[in-house]
């Protein structure tokens, strides 16, 4: 569950600086959007740009695309990328692959053990739910490791037929009552989630999103097996940057035809070509710019991050949003209003308490050289 290796912030042979800052950077994004900073921020000072940007800070609320809406899609791809050179390493260590395997195995045990946890009591109510970020990577980790030995071409088809499979499941598939394909409450994911948990599971993705979230990490180790190949580095740009546009353009064009509606709470195919191409984009920038060119000033404060992503995504989950959030706000907010700051403003600077003391613990961890993972 833990590791006491230190990774190098100026060694780069053994590891990807900019998959760390990628990995890092979504969780810092993550923290700070949990702490509802953005929605504060627009209530302390309203006006069309503080309400813009907390409403890219939520998720579409059907169809479309919202900031918000691509941080698990790059997390599902930059994971298909961490398998790929996880993998190459094993095999450097002449492990089988039937090793490699139970270790896969038991990591997606893992994250499905506590993708269920996090979210077993709501309301003070019992709760069972298979869509969200760890349960579904529990489930892509496994596909995407099931293809890594295949040709690229394979693994390109593997990933395409997981997308056209939902597609069919969702438009051929008629149940009285979930027989609409695009809307939402009414399709057969929601059908699929009342069969496994007893209900419609409102305002969250469906079970059947483990299969596209499969594809965008297949995406991701490919890009990491190209990464690890013996093409020239201007290549190996070139090949992710061409795939990322193509699948983003590809995406685009579905949803504006309406072929495909862009649709975040069912993982449409047009929303996994248009999340997962601008996750492919943001991977060959970093990696040109970070490992490429050296760029590595100011990484640290969310490599930091990075370092721990499981851990605190687990710790602003259990902790942040059941207790230490309201606990902060209340203090601080309280402590302010005695020097005059409005309620609202308030709310701002305790948002800021809070996602700076889960980065300092971020710190201490990293500090005392323990890196949880799973």
């Amino acid at each position: 569950m833990t590791e006491s290796a230190t990774p190098s912030l100026s060694g780069t042979s053994d590891r990807l600086l900019s998959l760390d800052l990628l990995r890092g950077l979504i969780m810092v994004i993550l923290v700070l959007g949990e702490t509802n900073i953005f929605y504060h921020l627009f209530l302390a000072f309203p006006n069309s740009f503080t309400q813009f940007i907390s409403d890219e800070f939520q998720h579409s609320k059907w169809r479309g695309l919202h900031f918000w809406d691509l941080l698990l899609p790059a997390f599902m791809l930059i994971a298909g990328t961490s398998m790929a050179l996880s993998y190459a390493k094993q095999q450097q260590r002449h492990a089988s692959w039937s090793k490699s395997f139970w270790k896969t195995l038991k990591r997606s045990f893992w994250l499905l053990f506590f993708g269920i946890l996090i979210y077993s009591v709501l309301d003070n109510k019992l709760n069972l739910q298979f869509s969200n970020v760890l349960t579904e990577l529990s489930f892509a980790t496994l596909i995407a490791f099931l293809v890594i030995r295949l040709k690229p071409g394979w693994q390109l088809a593997v990933s395409i037929l997981l997308l056209l499979l939902t597609a069919i499941l969702y438009r051929f598939t008629h149940v009285p009552g979930f027989d609409q394909p695009f809307t939402d409450e009414h399709n057969f994911g929601n059908y699929l989630d009342v069969q496994l948990i007893g209900k419609v599971n409102i305002n969250y993705g469906t079970t059947l999103n483990m299969l596209p979230a499969a594809a965008t990490t297949i995406w991701g180790l490919m890009a990491g097996q190209c990464i690890l190949s013996d093409r020239s580095d201007k290549r190996k740009i070139e090949i992710i940057l061409a795939a990322g546009l193509l699948t983003v353009l590809t995406g685009f064009a579905l949803d504006i035809t309406g072929v495909d509606p862009m649709l975040k709470w069912i993982s449409s195919g047009s929303f996994v070509c248009a999340t997962g191409g601008i996750a492919l984009i943001s991977l060959a920038f970093f990696y040109y710019r970070i490992d490429l060119r050296k760029h590595q000033r100011y990484l640290f404060f969310f490599l930091v991050v990075g370092m721990n992503s499981i851990f605190i995504y687990l710790f602003f989950n259990f902790f942040g949003g059941r207790w230490m959030n309201g606990f902060i706000t209340t203090i601080v907010s309280g402590l302010l209003s005695f020097i005059g700051v409005q309620s609202e403003t308030g709310a701002v600077f305790s948002c800021l308490v809070i996602f700076f003391m889960e980065w300092w613990l971020c710190y201490f961890l990293y500090k005392k050289k323990i890196f949880f993972r799973l």
